[in-house]
C-alpha cells in the first residue's frame, strides 16, 4: 500500500521536529478551523441529511447519527482542544531514567514516537482533528479512515487541517493522511511493515474484525458497558445528579452508564429510581443481557447484597472502561477502586468525566481497555513509546566479564 510507504517516510520526519514548529502547526489548525467552520458546517449538513434516510430505513442507528451531527459545542471544544495540545508539554525526547552503568557508561531511557498509526473510526467526524492533532504533538504520522456516513464532513475536515500544515514553513508533507473504503482498510491491515499500531473506534464488530485480520497491535476497546454502584450509604440527591448525568449527558458515548447497582440496604432506592425516569430513562429490572450497551436513555438496574457483589457483576459483565461507586464510606469506596479491573475507576462521579479533553490531555485518540503501552484515555503520552541510548568511551564487554572494570548502576534520573 503506497500510502502506508509515504507515511512511514513522513514519520521519519516529523520524528524529530522541534516543539515550536510543532505547536505552530497546531495553532494554524485551529485558526484555520476556526476561519472555516461554516464550510465544515455545510459538509456535516450534507452528511446529516443522507444519514436521515439511512435511520429511516433502519440501517443506521440513532446513537449513531447523534455522533456524526456537528455543533457550535463540538466545533468550540474541537478548537479548543487543539489548542490546549499546544500548550502541553511535549511527550518526545523526555529522560524516563538516566543510569549511570559506570564512570564513562552511561544510558538514558528516552521517549520517541511510535511511527505511522492507523486510525480507524465511525461516525464522529471531530476525531480527524483531536487525532491529527495528537499525532503532530507526539511526532507521529497518521492514516485515517472514517465511516461512510461523515465522509463529506470528514473531507472538508482534512482538507482544512492539511491546507494549514502547508502554511507552516519546514512542516513535513503527508504527515496526516486519509483513506476511505473497506478495501483500503484491509491494505492497511496487511502493512505491519509500515504502520505500528492500529487504533480502531466504533463497536464491537469493527474492533473484533481488525483484531482478527492484523498482525498489527490494536489499541482499543470494543464495549462501553460502564457500571455505577449506590452503595448503603450514597447520597440520595448525588446519586440522582450523578446517575441522571451518566445516562443523559450524552447517551451514546462509550462513557455513559449502561448499569447502575443498588445496595439492598440504601433507602433512597425507590426515590432515585423515580428520579431517573422523570429524566426520561427508561429503566430494565431484567435485562436480556447484562453486558449489553444501549447507546440509549435505558438503565438496566440491579439490586447487590455488598461491594463485594457489586464488584464481582462488574469484572463478570463489564467492558473494563469506566465504573463508578456513589458511597460516603471510604472503606467501601477503597475497596472497589482496588478491586473493580477497569481503565477508571471512581468515586463520587459520573462515568461520563472517562474522557482526554476532561483528563487534560487536550484531546485523546480513543478509550483501551488494554493492559499494555496504554490504558484509558489514550492521550499524547499514549502516543509515544521509549528507546534506550548509551553513551560510551570505547567500552567493550569483555572488560566487564573478566574483572577489569566493574558495573556501579547509578540512577541519576
Amino acid at each position: 500500500m503506497e500510502i502506508a510507504k509515504i507515511a512511514k517516510k513522513a514519520s521519519l520526519e516529523i520524528a524529530d521536529l522541534s516543539t515550536e514548529l510543532k505547536n505552530q502547526a497546531l495553532l494554524k489548525i485551529a485558526e484555520e478551523i476556526e476561519t472555516k467552520k461554516q464550510e465544515i458546517f455545510e459538509a456535516n449538513k450534507q452528511d446529516l441529511i443522507e444519514a436521515e434516510k439511512l435511520v429511516e430505513k433502519g440501517e443506521l442507528s440513532k446513537s449513531t447519527f447523534n455522533r456524526l451531527k456537528l455543533d457550535e459545542n463540538k466545533m468550540r471544544d474541537m478548537v479548543q482542544g487543539i489548542r490546549d495540545i499546544a500548550k502541553l508539554d511535549d511527550p518526545v525526547n523526555k529522560k524516563l531514567l538516566v543510569r549511570e552503568l559506570d564512570s564513562d557508561l552511561t544510558l538514558y531511557k528516552v521517549s520517541c514516537p511510535i511511527g505511522v498509526l492507523g486510525i480507524i473510526f465511525e461516525a464522529r467526524p471531530d476525531v480527524i482533528a483531536q487525532i491529527s492533532s495528537l499525532a503532530i504533538k507526539s511526532a507521529n504520522a497518521v492514516i485515517l479512515k472514517g465511516g461512510k456516513e461523515s465522509i463529506n464532513t470528514n473531507k472538508k475536515i482534512m482538507s482544512v487541517i492539511n491546507s494549514a500544515l502547508e502554511k507552516v514553513n519546514g512542516f513535513p508533507k503527508n504527515v496526516i493522511q486519509q483513506v476511505f473504503t473497506r478495501d483500503d482498510v484491509a491494505e492497511m491491515l496487511k502493512c505491519d511493515k509500515y504502520i505500528n499500531l492500529i487504533i480502531p473506534r466504533g463497536g464491537n464488530n469493527l474492533v473484533k474484525y481488525i483484531k482478527e485480520n492484523t498482525k498489527i497491535p490494536v489499541l482499543g476497546h470494543a464495549d462501553g458497558i460502564c457500571h455505577i454502584f449506590a452503595d448503603e450509604t450514597a447520597d440520595l440527591e448525588m446519586a440522582i445528579k450523578i446517575v441522571t448525568d451518566a445516562k443523559t449527558q450524552y447517551p451514546s458515548a462509550c462513557n455513559s452508564v449502561e448499569t447502575l447497582l443498588i445496595h439492598e440496604n440504601f433507602t433512597g432506592k425507590d426515590n432515585l429510581l423515580a428520579a431517573l425516569q422523570l429524566s426520561e430513562i427508561q429503566l430494565v429490572a431484567d435485562p436480556d443481557s447484562w453486558a449489553h450497551e444501549y447507546g440509549d436513555k435505558i438503565l438496566a438496574f440491579k439490586t447487590v447484597k455488598s461491594v463485594d457483589e457489586a464488584i464481582e457483576h462488574i469484572n463478570t459483565y463489564g467492558s473494563g472502561h469506566t465504573d463508578s461507586i456513589i458511597t460516603k464510606n471510604i472503606k467501601n469506596a477503597e475497596i472497589f477502586m482496588n478491586k473493580v479491573d477497569s481503565a477508571g475507576v471512581y468515586f463520587n462521579a459520573s462515568t461520563r468525566f472517562a474522557d482526554g479533553f476532561r483528563y487534560g490531555f487536550g484531546a485523546e485518540v480513543g478509550i483501551s481497555t488494554n493492559k499494555t503501552h496504554a490504558r484509558g484515555p489514550v492521550g499524547l503520552e499514549g502516543l509515544t513509546i521509549y528507546k534506550y541510548k548509551l553513551i560510551g568511551n570505547g567500552n567493550i564487554v569483555k572488560d566487564y566479564v573478566d574483572g577489569t572494570k566493574n558495573f556501579h548502576h547509578n540512577d541519576i534520573v
